[in-house]
């Protein structure tokens, strides 16, 4: 005979339906996320195998294909002091690398915050955007060589046209990207703000750029990227100590093993950079997905 304290018993002793569904799906995200690391590392581990396969079969010179041995010797040569001589022309491979990326962070970072102003601008105001729609779509076009030229007859050869270049490389894609947003905002959101007495900056503030923010996130997220890609061409004169200016005095004296070490530096740091932006994103906006 069932009585009402054994009701009772199962009854708390039976898990909570929401604690239930959680852990359910926790554990497929757990599982399709150690699959995915699992399924990079093979991947790796095949592009090593295969870089290997092309050095023992010697297809090509180990002056053009460096081996993996190689790469790490550069890796060890360049992280410390060997025969009196420090790093590379005196600055390790981590200073070169730090050197780098605080020019990325700074110059980029100008171009962000530049980018985002713009992009406001042109997403709220019908008739800026008409005026700077051409020429963000300019400078988005060009590549950072065509002008570094000019930023070098403006500024000499010190860090100033190395951040300039970096910041108008990065500014575009996030314009681009917040003006999108902005522009395509939810009506009705802005609406409702706008009935209960909100004023023009408080509903920018407070409805369309929480609206607009994972798309400006991937704007920034683009904008790094492309400032990354123009780092070696920002180092094309002085551009000693830093990464890209470590590449291309190396490729000056044939050493390739230092030149792949350099293109590594940035690869991996950059990832990093590029995790750490998602996480971010993930953290501000949780309700969208990312790509």
């Amino acid at each position: 005979m069932t009585t009402p304290t054994s009701v009772r018993k199962r009854a708390a002793d039976a898990p909570a339906p929401a604690t239930a569904s959680a852990s359910a799906g926790r554990r497929p995200e757990r599982g399709a996320r150690l699959r995915r690391v699992g399924l990079r590392l093979v991947a790796l581990a095949a592009l090593l195998a295969l870089w290997q396969l092309v050095i023992v079969l010697q297809l090509w010179s180990p002056v053009l294909v460096p081996s993996p041995a190689a790469v790490w010797n550069a890796l060890l040569e360049t992280s410390g002091t060997h025969d009196g001589v420090r790093g590379y022309q005196g600055h390790t491979l981590i200073e070169h690398l730090g050197i780098s990326l605080r020019r990325i962070f700074i110059g980029a970072g100008a171009g962000v915050v530049a980018g985002l102003v713009v992009g406001v601008l042109m997403g709220t105001l019908p008739w800026v955007r008409v005026v700077l729609e051409p020429a963000v779509a300019f400078l988005r076009t060009l590549p950072p060589l065509a002008y570094f030229s000019l930023l070098i007859i403006w500024f000499g050869i010190d860090e100033a046209p190395k951040l300039w270049l970096l910041a108008i490389a990065a500014m575009p894609p996030v314009a681009v990207a917040t003006a999108s947003a902005v522009a395509s905002a939810p009506t009705a959101l802005v609406e409702a703000a706008r009935a209960i007495g909100a004023r023009r900056g408080q509903v920018v503030t407070s409805v369309v750029l929480p609206s607009a923010l994972p798309e400006i996130l991937v704007g920034v997220r683009l904008a790094f990227g492309i400032a990354y890609s123009s780092v070696v061409a920002a180092v094309t004169v002085n551009g000693l100590p830093g990464i890209g200016g470590l590449i291309r005095d190396a490729q000056r004296y044939n050493q390739s093993d230092t030149v792949v070490l350099g293109l590594f530096a940035i690869g991996i740091s950059g990832l990093l950079i590029d995790a750490g932006l998602r996480v971010l994103s993930d953290r501000l906006a949780p309700w969208r997905s990312h790509t």
